[in-house]
């Protein structure tokens, strides 16, 4: 190697580091090894770990993100979720932990969960490996939020003509956490649809 590839592996120590701590919380040191000699081997030759390992750094950021929500592995666990759970709000993320949308959707859903432990719990489910509810629920959609109180479907007037979920990846914490409260002043009164804080039908244009 020459000087300058030496000096792009020293210079990109901390995003390696960075990415490998990342790996703790999923257990994956074998995934993390492999990429992290995959990303040096391409700074020799190529002169682009510093980018290349802090992109693979921030993806992986967000793909942890699922795994460090609790995920329903069958449809019977779904049921249960819902049905056993009587003095909160039952969060449900369908989707995919790969997707896009999904992973900015679990990073809100991650970082309030702690705020809203109170009054909600969160749940991911991935909709290839637990199929049973997709034409139940329509889950055509990259990412699906829905809500349950009591074993009871709780809709949402959101504005946008679909009362039954939240069908995009809604990125600010506080409205998720603003919504999540009215659903559960509204269950526990006994209603089955109730109105968000903000109107959402003019969402595309933000």
């Amino acid at each position: 190697p020459t000087s300058t590839d030496v000096l792009y592996v020293s210079n990109t120590t901390y995003y390696v580091v960075f990415f490998y701590v990342l790996c703790i919380p999923a257990g994956c040191w074998r995934l993390a090894t492999t990429v992290i000699q995959l990303s040096y081997r391409s700074a020799i030759t190529l002169h682009r770990i510093k980018s290349s390992v802090f992109a693979a750094s921030l993806y992986y950021l967000f793909y942890i993100m699922a795994y460090l929500l609790p995920h329903l592995h069958s449809g019977w666990e779904v049921d249960q979720a819902i049905v056993t759970e009587e003095d909160r709000v039952v969060v449900i993320r369908f989707g995919r932990d790969q997707d896009p949308t999904c992973m900015i959707q679990d990073e809100v859903l991650m970082n309030i969960a702690e705020k809203v432990k109170n009054f909600a719990i969160i749940y991911v489910v991935d909709i290839d490996e637990v199929p049973d509810f997709n034409n139940m629920y329509e889950l055509f959609d990259d990412c699906t939020t829905m809500f349950f109180y009591r074993n009871k479907h709780i809709m949402v007037d959101l504005g946008t003509g679909n009362n039954n979920k939240i069908n995009w990846a809604l990125a600010d914490k506080q409205e998720m956490i603003d919504i999540i409260e009215v659903i559960y002043r509204g269950a526990r009164k006994g209603r089955g649809l109730v109105v968000a804080p903000k109107d959402y039908s003019t969402k595309y244009m933000y």
